[in-house]
């Protein structure tokens, strides 16, 4: 699959899902594109006509705010209809603002942060105790690494050598109202999940190829749990919005919208 092509189209998804209901956290979906390209476009083994395949890999987003880029992908998989999309984030719609297990490929309610990483991790340890093959990914924001609850889990991990998990998170170094740095300094970040008994890998979460060979080498290490810290811009795809904590909580509507569109329609070019 064109993975890149992926991308972009989960952008544009994001833009009219979150534009058209007044929903937040477009730019928190915009660092996430790629990498929820490449795991659904190549690496994560699903079965959208079987959501609850018992050997499925079994994917968390733990960034639960992020709920538009995931639904756009699910729905691109095929989990459900691509015009069920437009409901996202409306009275009455089970594509709820943040991620809900009421979704078909959704498996577990996220939002309050720090709480992926322990269900992945749990998910893990039943799949090595039952000697199932398929592996547990969990997408995690920097922002909740801030969590004592996603320590304690990498601890856990760690400890009992769950080399099938792999936790990856969008270093996009902004938080909700300004820098990581400012708000908790997260460095030496990558020396912190190593000392918890990870192996550890860094990437630029926006090169497709990279993601695709980081991800499918995975376990990094035999018997140690796997952390990718994916390198990206909040708000990557528009220039306008790139970098910016504004867009953290703010939909592109009226001009701002065609002027993202336009961009976006450019890069496909």
């Amino acid at each position: 699959m064109d993975t890149e092509k992926l991308a972009l189209t989960l952008r544009k998804h994001v833009l009219r899902m979150t534009g058209g209901s007044g929903a937040s956290h477009i730019a928190s979906c915009y660092s996430l594109a790629d990498i929820m390209a490449v795991l659904y476009g190549d690496i994560a083994n699903v079965d959208p006509q079987n959501p609850k395949w018992e050997d499925r890999d079994r994917v968390y987003l733990s960034k639960g705010h992020a709920a538009a880029v995931f639904y756009a992908a699910l729905a691109e998989k095929g989990f459900f209809p691509v015009e069920e999309l437009e409901t996202y984030y409306r009275n009455g719609s089970r594509l709820m603002g943040h991620i809900s297990h009421k979704v078909p490929g959704a498996e577990f309610s996220t939002g309050s942060l720090g709480h992926g990483t322990p269900v992945a991790t749990g998910a893990a340890l039943a799949a090595k105790l039952d000697d199932k093959p398929h592996r547990v990914f969990a997408m995690l924001s920097d922002g909740e690494c801030d969590e004592g609850s996603t320590w304690e889990a990498a601890m856990f991990a760690g400890h009992h050598k769950l080399d099938n998990l792999t936790v990856i998170i969008d270093y996009n170094k902004i938080q909700s109202l300004k820098s990581t740095t400012e708000t908790l300094d997260l460095e030496p970040f990558a020396d912190k999940w190593r000392s918890f008994g990870w192996s550890v890998k860094e990437v630029n979460g926006h090169d497709h190829d990279a993601l695709k060979t980081t991800l499918s080498s995975a376990p990094f290490e035999a018997g140690k749990p796997n952390c990718v810290i994916a390198h990206t811009i909040k708000g990557k795809g528009v220039s306008f919005m790139e970098l910016r904590v504004l867009w953290h909580y703010r939909c592109a509507r009226g001009d701002e919208f065609d002027a993202a569109m336009k961009e976006l329609e450019a890069a496909n070019a």
